[in-house]
């Protein structure tokens, strides 16, 4: 607009300009004067300083547009970030629970240095150093998580801070306008935005401060945390390495260092139960599959003994039948004792905890079962065990705990002694429970001699390690019997094993149970012994290095754990599948005949799931073994090229057991007849399917021939057949007497179905008879056979009643001779014939 008004101005001046300059002569012509160059070039200097000027200020008023154009935009920025700034502040910063969580910490690392690293006492213990490592490792990993996230609230406080203070020092912000009313009207602007930007900075630098704070006091925590773990560590190791070495005086001389026996139990008390707390948090999946596999043993076991209370087969006294006495307690004994392996490095407090229920449940299958004698052995030997778990609870030494565990060894060691002079070896079910006693009186008499001189951790540690070695000796013993128990009870009565569901050869299972499990309990005794000792530790190291540390063929990276992890998965999944299989084809789980039908339904279900086990198998399988995707799609491409040239025919029947699991044309446990060979359907599996014939042989039938040929699936139409008998009649019988006395005797059978109706007709006039049908259905199609066979008694019997001949089939045999009469054989008339 303003550049238009210019350039009129200057039009009106040209054409202002025009009129005096040029004059006209009479004659018409133009007359150019010096007066009218002059007054041309003034007016055209003038011209081009007024354009000058008008161009000078057009490019300021541009200029000023665009400064204003951007203070509106970091004004506008400005207010945004303080509305971020604010939303982000009301959502607050929890620095009130950090602070707390940072007073639980220092409160928890004072209770794990206690006795370590201050209070020291005496001397160094094995279970206090131990269970510092593990309170301090928990509480460096709680400290980190903490100071993570602070850091992450100061990166964002810093944000917001950074952002505001860019934008208020933007040098756009400092340009005033010329005219005063707008200059005014800004200011106000910039007092409004600073109003607000104010308290929002101020807030946010007090925020910084406080996240700034706690870090330095999380920082300081997890470098005290760290030292204490490097201290730990170091007197693990010098106590490692001075295994049998003196550690305090003799028992007889004056103890260096005491301190209350009180203050003793309550410290270690307390680190025990936070120690527990830690382990049980970090293992919560590995003590739920424990719950979860003690349930599935107990449905096991209580299958097996509702299965004998129906046949009558339990004994009075369960003289081999044990495992089912209690199935309940027995699930719990086998599961704890064997899969207490799961829990790795676990602290003593909580196999402590899982060998007393053991003991408790093993004591209650005892009772009455064992002879009296041995019973209170037992629960001597429990007795004991308790009480060396007690003292070993403790994490300090004292003289008062030095006299008590003489004391213990002293009285055990006495115990076993007595028990072995009295030779009732005979009346054990187990004779090595009488090595373990053997093994335990040398060590409570060898922990009694370290104990006096001064050896007080390795006294310690065998004397934990005498009373245990008989408790867990007892219960692997124990825990393998009932196995063996448990797998020839089924034996029994799982009659219908095979190899392509779950086969276990139980004619190799005897009394005694095989050697394998004999050597995996000493094996699994050694181990439990040997975490007693600190040098155990160290030990195991290597072996668990060499199993975690990672190794490089080409381009894939891998570890030994990773592969033994996806094998153990993927053998699991393949054994579970089996026993799904192996359960829901068995007889003998099926309580009646309409439990029997419903469960006919189940196989094509069963093979749905089957395959979702594998599959979920296969997967976790990749993920715990971490190979990458890539490495999945290779083999992918592998497999579609071996489909392509050899493997159509596999590729076939798996998909034809993947039609069959989801059309269900046929299920488990269905009558089939298969192109004239009948009989039940026992399996259907990923390739093929298994056919029990009516001659008791499996007929093997790939699942792509299956759905191929033709399939007569009587249980589809509720096993139900017609059953037709044809019988003859002699011409010279009533017709309708036979006829009404085959109807009475089907109205008596109670296997013939009264509804369709039984139809009795006559069907044609036979060669020596009259041949009659009878047409019925019966309830099962199993029924036909022996419903057959009863009816054709009693029809016989009645027609013998009744006097009705059932002609038989007679042939005439004629003799001709050469030059003499035709003669009949029965001795009738020549030419008779």
């Amino acid at each position: 607009m303003k550049s238009n008004v210019i350039w009129i101005a200057m039009l009106f001046g040209c054409l202002a300009f025009a009129n005096p300059m040029s004059a006209q002569s009479p004659s018409g012509s133009v007359n150019i004067t010096d007066s009218s160059i002059v007054k041309t070039k003034t007016f055209l200097d003038k011209m081009q300083e007024f354009a000058k000027k008008s161009a000078k200020e057009s490019t300021d008023d541009f200029e000023a547009d665009k400064v204003a154009m951007a203070q509106l935009k970091v004004i506008s920025e400005i207010r945004l970030t303080i509305e971020e700034a604010k939303g982000y502040l009301k959502r607050g910063i929890d620095t009130f629970s950090m602070y707390s969580k940072i007073t639980t910490l220092k409160s928890n690392f004072q209770i794990a240095s206690d006795g370590v690293l201050i209070n020291t006492g005496s001397t160094q213990t094995y279970r206090n150093l131990a269970s510092t490592k593990r309170i301090l490792r928990e509480l460096l990993i709680d400290a980190k998580k903490v100071r993570n996230v602070l850091e992450k609230k100061q990166k964002e406080i810093t944000f917001y801070h950074y952002k505001i203070d860019s934008l208020s020092t933007a040098k756009e912000l400092f340009v005033f306008p010329k005219d005063s009313v707008q200059t005014m009207d800004y200011l106000r602007t910039l007092a409004t935005a600073a109003v607000d930007v104010g308290p929002v900075d101020s807030t946010l630098k007090t925020a910084n401060f406080r996240v700034q704070k706690l870090l330095n006091n999380y920082s300081l925590l997890i470098s005290q945390l760290q030292n204490g773990i490097e201290q730990v560590e170091n007197f693990e190791r010098i106590m490692a390495n001075s295994t049998t070495g003196r550690e305090i005086p003799n028992l007889w001389q004056k103890q260096l260092k005491s301190r209350p026996i009180s203050e003793i139990i309550r410290f270690s008390l307390s680190k025990n139960m936070l120690t527990l707390r830690f382990y049980l948090s970090n293992n919560a999946g590995k003590l739920a599959l424990i719950v979860f596999l003690t349930i599935l043993s107990f449905t096991y076991l209580n299958a097996l003994r509702r299965i004998y209370i129906s046949k009558g087969l339990i004994k009075n006294e369960f003289n081999g039948q044990l495992a089912i006495r209690y199935p309940a307690l027995s699930a719990v004994l086998i599961v704890l004792s064997l899969f207490q392996f799961l829990l790795i490095s676990p602290p003593f407090l909580l196999s402590f905890i899982i060998w007393l229920i053991c003991c408790i449940c093993l004591s209650i299958i005892f009772f009455k079962f064992i002879t009296s004698y041995w019973m209170k052995v037992w629960l001597t030997m429990v007795g004991f065990f308790i009480l060396a778990s007690g003292g070993n609870i403790l994490l300090q030494a004292s003289r008062q705990e030095r006299w008590y565990m003489i004391t213990i060894s002293i009285l055990g060691a006495l115990a076993g002694i007595f028990i072995l002079k009295q030779k009732r070896n005979l009346e054990l079910r187990e004779k090595w429970i009488s090595i373990s006693i053997f093994i335990m009186v040398g060590l409570e008499v060898l922990s009694t001699v370290l104990n006096l001189y001064g050896r007080y951790n390795l006294s310690k540690t065998i004397f934990v390690v005498g009373f245990l070695n008989i408790i867990i000796a007892i219960l692997f013993l124990w825990v393998v019997r009932l196995i063996n128990e448990g797998l020839l009870l089924s034996f029994d009565v799982y009659t219908v094993q095979d190899r392509k569901l779950f086969y276990l050869n139980f004619g190799k299972v005897g009394n005694r149970a095989p050697s394998i499990l004999y050597v995996l309990i000493v094996l699994g005794w050694l181990i439990l012994m040997g975490h007693n000792f600190p040098l155990f530790e160290y030990l195991l190291k290597p072996v668990l290095d060499f199993f975690i540390s990672e190794r490089t063929i080409g381009n894939y990276t891998f570890s030994i754990n990773g592969l033994l992890l996806f094998f153990g998965i993927m053998s699991i999944s393949v054994i579970i599948s089996k026993i799904v299989s192996f359960f829901t084809s068995d007889d003998h789980l099926v309580g009646s005949k309409a439990e029997n039908q419903n469960n006919r339904g189940l196989g094509s279900w069963v093979l749905l799931l089957r395959i979702s086990i594998l599959t979920i198998g296969l997967f976790l399988s990749i993920a715990a073994a971490g190979i990458p995707m890539e490495r999945i799609t290779i083999v992918i491409g592998a497999l579609g090229v071996g489909i392509g040239f050899g493997l159509q025919t596999l590729v076939n029947n798996l998909v034809s057991g993947l039609i069959i699991a989801f059309e269900k044309p046929v299920n488990v446990g269905d009558i089939v007849d298969i192109d004239g060979q009948g009989g039940t359907m026992k399996s259907i599996g990923f390739r093929s399917s298994v056919i029990t014939t009516w001659e008791g042989g499996d007929l093997v039938m790939p699942n792509g021939d299956l759905l191929n040929s033709h399939l007569m699936n009587w249980s589809l139409s509720g096993n139900r057949r017609r059953l037709s008998i044809t019988i003859g009649i002699d011409y010279g019988t009533d017709l309708q007497k036979c006829r009404e006395i085959i109807i009475s005797i089907l109205e008596k059978e109670d296997r013939v179905l009264k509804t369709p109706k039984p139809a009795v007709n006559f069907e044609l006039f036979n060669t020596n008879s009259v041949d009659l049908k009878i047409q019925i259905w019966t309830r099962h199609l199993q029924d036909n056979n022996p419903t057959r066979n009863d009816l054709l008694i009693a029809i016989h019997r009645a027609f013998n009643n009744e006097g009705i001949k059932i002609p038989v089939n007679q042939q005439e045999v004629y003799l001709h001779e050469m030059n003499k009469p035709l003669a009949r054989v029965n001795g009738d008339e020549p030419g008779d014939a």
